[in-house]
């Protein structure tokens, strides 16, 4: 291993977040989703796989405990478990949403691959149920399946994972600031 690693690691990253700043005005638009959400009697559901459930489960935090925005990140392991055997893995998060969404709600998905089924299908039992929006964070490829699903996009540049889920916590999160100012 090279020493110079983490100099170029962070050097990748810090430009990686830099070109984020393109998504503002977008971030500013799901924000303001959000800040009507909260006016209502709806909820917000957070889903994401590994990493990105880590990251769901954290935003779900904080935009509950800062902001007041009722919000379900619905990762208990026994609801995982119990609803993939019933009806399949690429499943369990449609079946969630049929259970627990209603019309109106919002959900935001994190899928670094954008091609996840079991998010691709809760978009789709979304979209059945008239869920108000759909957002997604993804990254690879632009032009993925679950981002053809979202009414508000963002989409990292990066195959890395760590690069992409990371730079999805540090957009996640600072909706939770800017929603808390």
């Amino acid at each position: 291993m090279d020493k110079t690693f983490f100099h170029k690691y962070f050097y990748k990253f810090s430009g990686l977040i830099k070109y984020q700043i393109k998504y503002s005005d977008e971030l500013y638009k799901i924000s303001k989703v959000l800040i009507n959400l909260k006016k209502g009697n709806n909820r917000l559901i957070i889903f994401g796989n590994g990493g990105s459930s880590a990251i769901a489960s954290h935003a779900a935090i904080d935009f509950s405990n800062m902001n007041q925005i009722s919000t379900l990140n619905l990762n208990d392991s026994s609801m995982i478990t119990c609803f993939s055997n019933d009806y399949g893995y690429e499943n369990w998060m449609g079946k969630a949403i049929e259970v627990h969404g209603k019309k109106n709600d919002i959900l935001i998905v994190i899928s670094s691959s954008g091609r996840s089924k079991n998010i691709i299908n809760a978009c789709k039992k979304a979209k059945k149920k008239k869920f108000k929006k759909i957002i997604t964070f993804t990254g690879f490829k632009k032009n993925n399946p679950v981002s053809k699903l979202g009414n508000h996009n963002i989409w990292v540049d990066s195959k890395n994972y760590n690069f992409v889920e990371n730079t999805h916590q540090v957009l996640l999160l600072s909706i939770a600031d800017f929603l808390k100012k």
